[in-house]
């Protein structure tokens, strides 16, 4: 986006007047602005009309009394670069353009869409193919349809990628109201980054949900979700389009556990974008962290009159990770003090109806327990429909003492409904007048709030830890060659990371190589056109003779003939078999031309293809998240030593793993790819067993 560009978006977002160009569509969408209340300039450009309603209509964009702040233009699509053209020379600011027939037809559109992208100059073109924007801070809509939002003076932007989800979040009944909507349509000119980039900028807007198929522009991206992080403003994206794991061809087992989704998480962890599957849990997740605040950690403590609700709040918790902390032994005395005999003190807890309705008695139960290190708050009610008003109040009297409760303990607290319309708009604008979040549905509650927690960590971090929070891209390499096995250890070796003792020799010396390493030997066939050397039969393990030697060489060339006639059958490596194997791990650093280099940690050894066990951060990353990484695998079990079996010593494990990051991070845009597996990890250390490495010739 150019900087004439970025001050014509901000036209488009707060205008002063705006034409509607073309038919019905125009003449429909110039009465939604009418109706918001907009108070700039309405024009119409119709050369059939003198009138758009109330409003002057004329024959030309030349016509127009001076260039348009905004346009929004329905007009067929053969006709839109020649209006589009006509704005630009004008010196208008925006253009919705709601006109479709471009690149969204494939071949047959592309080229009108291109020339719509040339014509379009400095023009802030939002657009082709979309619905249109939504402005709910000056009625300013440039939007043909009727729309379920309303004027206010703050909210959350809504920034999609699909149009009609636009359109079903605004006439939601979950109380978010939003500030801006933008639909993005083809994204010819203007993109989901260039959006966020610009509302970022103003004061409106409290945060943002976003529907997301691909970002255009990662750097771009990321550089505004860390503003957004430190201004305080949450990101809720609704990313779909699953990975391409299955689809995809690679050279490498990191490659393919590296997904495109995969990345997209990984970027989204680190810059504390909050990730959500569904529409109406990103607005359960926007409602919670725009009125109550982001939890900074997953400790929830969670109330309720009924035991059915307990059992449900645990079930849901397990599934996404909240902590239901139990109470300290202090609270817990405090509470069985405070608790009728019937109730039992645990977490979520059930305080039982005795107390229900009695404010003054219901304080000290919840400061008893939200005052007890948590991070979080929830109490469950559904309220009867207001024209059963006469137990309303005993509702509200619960609600009264909870919100006073988390609000002196300074951390977030939702009231949410086991059923989603059990929480009527009444309810609804209480809870939100004293900064409680109304939340609908005990399952999506619960998976709010631990969505939540993603962004209010990293803003933690952010706050607490300057510049621990980045993104960079090293770039990538224009060659790249794929090196043998030995090629690519003995560059680790000098790096400092651990192979097996070894020898490379011809077929004729592998049982004298194996004398002098002692057995068990493993041996392998080494060729840079063989990066996967089991699959063609050329691996072969723990030999404890020269006898054993000499027959596995015969049988890997048989096998490797048999699997491709025009491979080399002569270079073979011989190394000393690892002992003490505690686990074995894949280790993976890949360069990814959107993403940068992203580290990836598995399960290891023929495990990478039977389980999925796997995490992938982006780098650089501090040695702590690496930590963090290596303890969330399945394997990790095993590394902490299972069932009286050894440990391994995780300093000098992620000792070596940051070796191998810092290694890779050397070669910068020269690493193409790097596969390590299996890392083998045993008590004292890990060795490097098996290695791929492609990178530029300029790194040997």
């Amino acid at each position: 986006m150019t900087p004439s560009q970025k001050k014509n978006l901000q036209r488009l977002l707060a205008p002063r007047h705006i034409a509607f160009i073309g038919g019905s569509e125009a003449l429909y969408a110039s009465r939604q602005c009418a109706a918001g209340g907009f108070s700039g300039q309405i024009w119409g450009v119709n050369p059939k009309r003198r009138k758009l309603d109330e409003h002057p209509c004329f024959a030309s964009v030349d016509d127009l009394p001076e260039a348009p702040d905004a346009a929004f233009v329905a007009v067929p699509g053969s006709v839109v670069p020649t209006v589009v053209s006509q704005l630009h020379q004008r010196g208008a600011g925006g253009v919705v353009c709601y006109s479709a027939g471009f690149g969204e037809l494939g071949v047959d559109g592309e080229a009108l869409e291109q020339k719509l992208i040339e014509v379009s100059g400095d023009l802030a073109l939002v657009g082709p193919n979309v619905f249109g924007l939504l402005n709910y801070i000056q009625g300013a809509h440039l939007w043909p349809y009727s729309h379920g939002g309303q004027r206010v003076t703050r909210g959350p932007a809504i920034i999609s990628q699909s149009g009609m989800l636009s359109g079903y979040l605004l006439t939601n009944r979950r109380s978010v109201n939003f500030s801006y909507v933008i639909g993005a349509g083809n994204q010819s000119v203007l993109g989901v980054e260039d959006y966020l980039e610009a509302l970022l900028t103003r004061s409106e807007v409290t945060a943002f949900g976003i529907y997301l198929e691909s970002l255009r522009d990662i750097p771009q991206f990321a550089k505004a979700a860390l503003n957004a992080l430190d201004r305080n403003i949450p990101l809720v994206v609704l990313k779909v389009g699953s990975s391409d794991l299955a689809a995809r061809t690679t050279l490498t087992h990191t490659g393919s556990l590296a997904g495109s989704d995969t990345l997209y998480q990984a970027l989204f962890d680190r810059l504390g974008v909050v990730r959500v599957p569904t529409p109406s849990l990103m607005l359960e997740t926007l409602n919670l962290l725009t009125i109550a605040g982001a939890p900074t950690g997953q400790r929830l403590a969670a109330f309720t009159c009924s035991g059915g609700d307990v059992a449900m709040l645990a079930d849901r918790g397990e599934e996404c990770g909240i902590d239901f902390k139990a109470p300290s032994p202090a609270a817990s005395h405090k509470l069985k003090s405070l608790l009728p005999a019937i109730a039992t003190v645990s977490n979520p807890l059930d305080y039982t109806t005795p107390l229900w309705g009695h404010e003054e008695k219901l304080k000290p139960v919840f400061s008893a327990l939200v005052g007890d290190d948590y991070d979080a708050a929830l109490l469950v009610q559904d309220y009867p429909p207001p024209h059963l008003e006469e137990d309303r109040h005993l509702y509200q009297a619960d609600a009264r003492a909870f919100m006073q409760a988390t609000r002196e303990a300074g951390i977030p607290g939702a009231v949410c409904s086991s059923l989603p319309e059990n929480l009527d708009t009444q309810i609804q604008q209480f809870l939100k007048d004293h900064d409680t979040a109304p939340l609908q549905g005990i399952g999506e509650s619960v998976q709010a709030i631990a969505a939540a927690t993603v962004f209010g960590r990293q803003r933690k971090k952010h706050l607490t830890q300057a510049r621990s929070i980045s993104f960079a891209i090293a770039g990538r390499t224009a060659n790249s060659i794929t090196l043998d096995e030995w090629q690519g250890k003995k560059l680790l070796e000098n790096a400092g990371i651990p192979i097996p003792a070894g020898e490379l020799v011809t077929v004729d010396g592998v049982s004298a190589a194996a004398d002098r390493l002692g057995y068990p030997v493993a041996l392998k066939l080494v060729s840079a056109d063989l990066p996967h050397k089991t699959e063609a039969g050329a691996v072969r393990l723990n030999l404890e003779s020269a006898t054993q030697v000499s027959d596995a060489a015969k049988a890997i060339q048989r096998a490797v003939q048999d699997y491709s006639a025009d491979l080399s059958q002569e270079c073979f490596l011989v190394e000393k078999m690892v002992a003490n194997s505690i686990a074995e791990l894949l280790v993976g650093i890949h360069n990814d031309g959107q993403f940068g280099h992203t580290l990836t940690l598995a399960s290891g050894g023929a495990l990478v293809e039977l389980v999925a066990d796997s995490v992938t951060v982006l780098l650089p990353t501090p040695r702590e998240d690496i930590t963090t990484a290596l303890h969330s695998l399945q394997v990790a079990k095993l590394l902490r030593g299972f069932r009286n079996r050894p440990a391994a010593d995780f300093d000098r494990l992620v000792d070596a793993i940051c070796t191998i990051v810092a290694f890779a991070q050397q070669l910068g845009a020269k690493l193409d790819e790097l596969d390590i597996n299996p890392l083998i990890v045993h008590p004292d250390g890990c060795t490097a067993a098996d290695v791929l490495l492609c990178v530029d010739p300029e790194a040997l």
